[in-house]
Parts: structure tokens; sequence; C-alpha cells
């Protein structure tokens, strides 16, 4: 579903990556992991094309469609789907009316007032948030703890094929994030996408047990494995491993 091949970005000529490479497959869940600074969001970024990330060598493909010279609007049209650490407010313009909006570019159709609203109000139970929320403006006013959740009700009504979860953890409480990474899940059995975990966060790890574990250092991804691997790093600290120890099922980066 996304690969990355020998990638290398850099912000305002300072080098984040180096021949940085990822595969992940349909239906894969993946936890890039890495010290804070390592260059992790930067994945991110350079996936969504944020100002400022500059690819200057390598490719990233989503279903062999070449990302690079696309636009973000053209990116998320493809099926990619981020929710960061600290989402955005937008005041003036509501949920509903970003999401029919969406829902209508994505079909090019007629958006069925009823239904749209009746499966909005169905989301807002399940993540227990209020339905007030379907017209309240996007993340205005709201706790960290509540963008998240809001970000998860575009998510369920966008229905993308594949997620970047870029600490999405942060802010929130042991009893938020049990109710974020549960839904996640639910979400990831329903709709049979790939996700990309970026973490510090062995809790929500633990709730999306995800298939490959990769640790980011020196600008690539030093080491890959199994759920033994996050375990091991979040033992013994991101210093524990060096590019030639082996963790787990998996030695590649694949």
């Amino acid at each position: 579903m996304l690969k990355i091949n020998d990638l290398t970005v850099k912000v305002e000529d300072k080098e984040i990556l180096k021949n940085f490479n990822l595969e992940i497959k349909d239906g894969e869940i993946h936890a890039l992991l890495g010290a804070n600074g390592t260059g992790k969001s930067t994945i991110s970024k350079t996936i969504l094309k944020a100002p400022g990330y500059k690819i200057t060598k390598g490719a990233i493909y989503y279903n062999e469609t070449r990302l690079n010279d696309l636009t973000t609007t053209e990116i998320s049209r493809l099926g990619i789907y981020l929710i960061n650490q600290s989402p955005i407010a937008i005041e003036g313009v509501t949920n509903a009316e970003m999401l029919r909006t969406a829902l209508g570019e994505i079909s090019n159709s007629y958006v069925d007032i009823f239904a749209f609203n009746k499966k909005m109000e169905s989301i807002c139970k399940s993540l227990d948030i209020p339905k007030s929320f379907i017209h309240r403006s996007i993340n205005d006013g709201m706790s960290g703890g509540e963008r998240k959740k809001n970000e998860l009700l575009h998510l369920w009504m966008l229905e993308p094929k594949f997620i970047i979860l870029d600490e999405i953890d942060s802010g929130l409480d042991v009893d938020a994030l049990k109710l974020v990474g549960e839904n996640l899940k639910e979400y990831y059995k329903k709709m049979k996408c790939s996700i990309l975990i970026i973490t510090h966060s062995i809790e929500l790890l633990n709730i999306l047990n995800p298939t490959k574990v990769h640790l980011l250092k020196d600008k690539e991804i030093i080491n890959s494995g199994d759920f033994n691997l996050a375990k091991k790093i979040f033992k013994e600290g991101f210093n524990a491993l060096n590019k030639a120890d082996e963790v787990g099922e998996n030695k590649t980066h694949e």
C-alpha cells in the first residue's frame, strides 16, 4: 500500500532523514519509534506535503501512485488520513459543513442529509462526545482530548484506507487513551485499513498490536521487528539497540 524508497528530506537546508526506507502492506499496522528530534513526525509531514519539507532524493508510492509531485489535496483524495498531536482549530467552519463538502467531492454526488446526520450521531455516541459536536466549529474551543475524538469523528465519516497517527496519545488521560485506542481498533477491523503509528505510548501499542515495529535513529530506520522490539525499547530505552541487533521475527525494513 505505502512504499518509501531511499528517502532523503531537508527542512531549511538541514537534513532530517537520509536513505529512509519503509514498506507497509494492505492491512498492516506499523509503529515507528524513536527519541524526540529523530524525525518521526517528518515522515507524516513529508507524506502529506507540509510546507518546508523538501524531498531531495527518493520517492513515496501509495498503491503504485508516486506522491512526490502531488498536492496535499490530491494525496488526501487517494484515501490517506492524518491525525497529529495538535489538530488545528478552524473557527467558523462546522464539522458538518466540512464533512458534507468533503463527502460530496469524494462521491461527486448529493449527500443525503438524513443518512449523514444519523451516521454522525451514531459516531458521536460511540466516541462519548455530545451530538452538539456536529455543529461546532472544527476543534474550536476543544480540549486536547476532545480534538482527538473530533478527528476520529472525521475518520469514521470519511473512511480513509491509510491512516497516520502522529502521537495521537499526546494530551490524553488514561480513560481517553483507552477509548481512542479501542475506537481505532474497531475502525481497523471494520475497514481493513493500514495504519502507521508514531508514538511514545506502549499502552496504545498494546491496544492496536502492531504488525511490525521500527526504530528510527540517525535519520534512518536502524532496526525492525515484531512487537517484541517495542517491548524491549520501552523497557531498556532507545539506546539499548544498535543497527546490528536483531529483535523479534523480522530484521528488515519491510
